[in-house]
């Protein structure tokens, strides 16, 4: 009736249930690392390279919402040190 007659006694089954549940979960434990890991690349959130301030008008004269003279004009300001802002 039993396999093991000599060496199975009440310890012998609770070791085999615990070293069976102890092999299961750490087998699921790398799985779902693992799957994880390998899905990980494709979940990243794409966030677009630094945009600098030329291209962005550039992007707004090309879309039409800025005529060329504005376009220029705030090129101009761009390239320079910038707008004067004092009072007169």
């Amino acid at each position: 009736m039993y396999w093991y007659h000599h060496g199975m006694n009440g310890w012998g089954w609770f070791t085999m249930s615990v070293g069976t549940l102890l092999f299961w979960t750490v087998l699921i434990t790398v799985g779902v690392l693992l799957y994880r890991s390998l899905g990980r690349g494709s979940d990243r959130p794409h966030t677009p390279a630094a945009t600098s301030p030329e291209q962005l008008l550039a992007e707004r004269f090309a879309r039409g919402e800025i005529d060329e003279e504005e376009y220029r004009r705030r090129l101009a300001v761009l390239r320079t040190d910038g707008p004067s802002l004092t009072k007169h």
